[in-house]
């Protein structure tokens, strides 16, 4: 599975698909960075925000890279549950290659700002520490959705450019603080409002957006799974 892992990585980079939602992401980073200092948790919490698309639309490319008798025959040799684990696998590495240029991007821009003394504002170390959790939380979720996306379960270009839009469009809407079903979606905006706050969110809230985040990418991926081998 490892091989099958590093294959579908080196196709995606070799293919040239990697290069839109690379080029998407970085254009994202600059714009995010580029309006002026912000505390580290509210910048990270917002490239997270922003970068779930991204992620789920590599994911999806990543996904597709491979051809469908290709896939076939991986599935014969390692099964169909290790040939579906490693695409999702490589999507991971991948994304957690983005998420660390997430992390590197503001430093260049001085786009972090040190926290007022006396302001209760929450410290650089944390705010630091809560980027990584925020963007933790969404490159699971992202991949799962650029899964469900794929090419492989929704068998056109077509289906599979309306789930990505209608999944990251309401991931952004269900997520908003007044919504009636928030938990319907991942928990990116929500990650985002805690970090945003003027004080450092419980550690009570870190283990709800854990717990959500967790159980919505199990049942995602899940699906996933259930369809690919229906449609398979």
């Amino acid at each position: 599975m490892t091989a099958l892992v590093r294959m579908r990585l080196a196709g995606f980079l070799t293919s040239g698909r990697v290069l839109p939602p690379l080029i998407a992401g970085l254009v994202v980073l600059g714009v995010i960075y580029g309006g002026g200092p912000a505390l580290a948790g509210s910048a990270f919490g917002y490239s997270a925000v922003m970068l779930f698309p991204v992620l789920a639309w590599q994911s999806k490319l990543l996904l597709d890279t491979e051809p469908d008798g290709q896939r076939r025959l991986a599935r014969l040799a390692v099964g169909a549950r290790r040939e579906a684990i490693a695409g999702a696998l490589a999507a991971i590495v991948f994304g957690l290659g983005i998420c660390a240029v997430a992390m590197l991007a503001p430093w260049p821009f001085h786009a972090i700002r040190w926290p007022a003394p006396g302001s209760g504002e929450p410290s650089m170390a944390a705010g630091i520490g809560l980027g990584v959790l925020a963007h933790l939380l969404a490159l699971p979720a992202g991949v799962a959705l650029g899964a469900l996306a794929s090419r492989a379960v929704t068998r056109s270009v077509r289906n599979g450019i309306a789930v990505l839009v209608v999944g990251a469009v309401l991931v952004v809407v269900l997520g908003l603080k007044s919504s009636f079903a928030p938990w319907l979606v991942p928990p990116v905006m929500a990650t985002a409002r805690a970090l945003t706050a003027k004080s450092l969110p419980s550690a009570g809230t870190f283990w709800l957006l854990a717990g959500w985040a967790a159980l919505w990418c199990a049942v995602a991926f899940a699906g996933y799974g259930w369809l690919r081998r229906r449609r398979s």
